[in-house]
């Protein structure tokens, strides 16, 4: 069962963009699925990490594209992926030491949130900056 639906209300209209929010979707799904059906702490800790390394990897994409076009807010949301970093690799950091009640249903939905909140709200708002400086 899933924990979210990837849906065209989710899409900012840049491809590369829309398509890392689509895995970011997939994977909090995964590590929900994984905490749902009790995968052993090592596997779930795989891909909590997996999770960590590809929203790392799309927060560096998104702010290439800002310095790359001058997104004027680009402080502001880039600060808002700071903030999730932090929060996240403190997750971790409890899970890896052995708090695995951390990954509660509470905790997906933060992420679930999250994720939605900022697709629809914050990257929204970049969407039509970098579609007028021919980022597709």
């Amino acid at each position: 069962m899933s924990l979210m639906t990837w849906n065209d209300s989710l899409s900012v209209g840049i491809t590369v963009i829309d398509d890392d929010h689509k895995k970011l979707v997939a994977m909090v799904n995964d590590l929900y699925d994984s905490m749902q059906v009790g995968r052993s702490k090592e596997a779930t800790g795989r891909v909590l990490q997996g999770l960590i390394d590809y929203t790392l990897t799309h927060f560096a994409r998104e702010e290439r594209f800002f310095a790359e076009t001058g997104y004027p807010a680009s402080t502001t949301h880039k600060r808002e992926h700071e903030d999730l970093t932090r929060q996240v690799i403190d997750v971790q950091k409890k899970y890896s030491s052995g708090s695995s009640s951390i990954l509660s249903v509470q905790l997906m939905g933060f992420l679930k949130n999250w994720l939605l909140n900022h697709i629809q709200g914050s990257d929204k708002a970049y969407a039509p900056h970098l579609l007028s400086k021919g980022i597709r």
